[in-house]
């Protein structure tokens, strides 16, 4: 599949979800959850084990688990990425190592996980669809910056927070 079907697929799959303005990433993660009908987390990783950023699902609930330890843009672009994967109906396939998962959610059994997770693994055309959402809701968000700029609007908390590099340490809750 080309780069340009895959843009234009995932443009399509975008094309109704409303992106908050000005854009805040736990907004955004409710108009998930909202979409999906189940509740979703956001986490910060405690650990450098495995990828930078896991989506596990489980049966109610899903988890985006993602690196706290980088700048504010980098941390939300690994979340829009594991977002992309439940915006595009992508099914949870990556195998975790037993310690990454005892460390991501300890009173979880990881049998459990593995027998949500552990099927195949992502194709190579998932993680470039993953990587277009990611970056399109980015390319929306830094046009609306752009034009609040230019129309000389104050920028809300939630648009400064875009341009810092605080470090989150605390389990999100992004359901309705």
């Amino acid at each position: 599949m080309s780069l340009k079907s895959i843009r234009r697929q995932c443009e399509s799959a975008l094309e109704d979800v409303p992106v908050p303005n000005p854009f805040d990433i736990s907004d955004f993660c409710r108009v998930i959850s909202s979409r999906r009908g189940r509740a979703l987390y956001l986490v910060p990783k405690q650990t450098r084990l495995g990828p930078c950023g896991v989506w596990l699902s489980l049966p109610e609930v899903d988890y985006v688990f993602y690196e706290a330890e980088t700048s504010q843009l980098h941390r939300e672009h690994i979340i829009l990425h594991e977002l992309g994967h439940l915006l595009c109906e992508h099914q949870p396939t990556e195998v975790l190592d037993e310690e990454v998962v005892a460390q991501l959610l300890p009173d979880l059994n990881p049998a459990v996980v593995y027998r949500v997770l552990g099927r195949t693994t992502y194709t190579a055309i998932e993680e470039q669809e993953a990587e277009m959402l990611a970056s399109l809701v980015r390319g929306r968000v830094e046009h609306d910056l752009r034009t609040a700029r230019k129309l000389g609007v104050p920028l809300t908390p939630g648009l400064s927070a875009l341009t810092t590099t605080r470090s989150a340490g605390f389990v999100t809750p992004c359901s309705p």
